[in-house]
């Protein structure tokens, strides 16, 4: 089946992690449960994890755990200086835009953060939609039914008509599942492999080329 739609992930994917920022976004997690729910911070990081792999995120654990404010979480954990780690990267809009599909971002972030980022990199008009962790609520990557709403507000029907490019292994894995081409970007190659791997997005053409795309 031909593929008409890319989804990418924001963090850590269209930028590297030597920018550092998601280490900040998890710092102000920290600072967030210490500060506003007053956990005591050597039981945070444990907890932290708990809830990111029982849950999806650390937010939805809290939301279930806290009965957190969506909208306070977010806007706190994600006052970091994005402004100060990146800027614009020619190179992938290049990349971006020379390639001949719908292009959206499906992220575990929000849409005020997913903004930032993209005008930070001059890629902001490259993205026909971005689908963040409200439109696809209560769930999350790697759930399923995130998936399937993100399909959803895509006005896609079948998986096997789209790409997802994401960091995250367990993400990877459940759209593999449901369908998706999946390309890892970045860190070691996952065992059993997905259907490709790069160590940047700018080298997502060449795997869409192995796919004969």
């Amino acid at each position: 089946m031909p593929i008409s739609t890319l989804f990418f992930d924001l963090d850590d994917t269209l930028y590297p992690p030597t920018t550092g920022i998601w280490s900040l976004i998890r710092q102000r997690m920290d600072l967030y449960m210490a500060e506003k729910l007053s956990i005591d911070p050597l039981v945070i990081p444990g907890l932290r994890r708990h809830l990111f792999e029982t849950y999806g995120t650390t937010m939805r654990g809290l939301q279930v755990t806290y009965h957190i404010d969506e909208t306070e979480y977010l806007a706190y954990v994600h006052d970091v200086q994005v402004e100060q780690r990146l800027q614009p990267d020619l190179k992938l809009r290049a990349m971006l835009l020379s390639l001949p599909y719908r292009r959206l971002i499906f992220t575990n972030s929000d849409q005020n953060h997913a903004g930032r980022v993209l005008r930070c990199l001059g890629i902001e008009d490259c993205f026909e939609q971005v689908i963040d962790i409200r439109l696809v609520a209560p769930s999350c990557k790697p759930q399923p039914e995130a998936y399937l709403l993100a399909l959803n507000c895509a006005g896609e029907n079948d998986p096997r008509s789209c790409l997802l490019a994401d960091d995250s292994p367990r993400n990877l894995a459940t759209a593999r599942a449901l369908g998706f081409i999946t390309v890892q970007i970045g860190g070691e190659p996952a065992s059993p492999p997905f259907d490709a791997h790069v160590q940047s997005v700018l080298d997502l053409p060449q795997a869409l080329t192995r796919f004969g795309l």
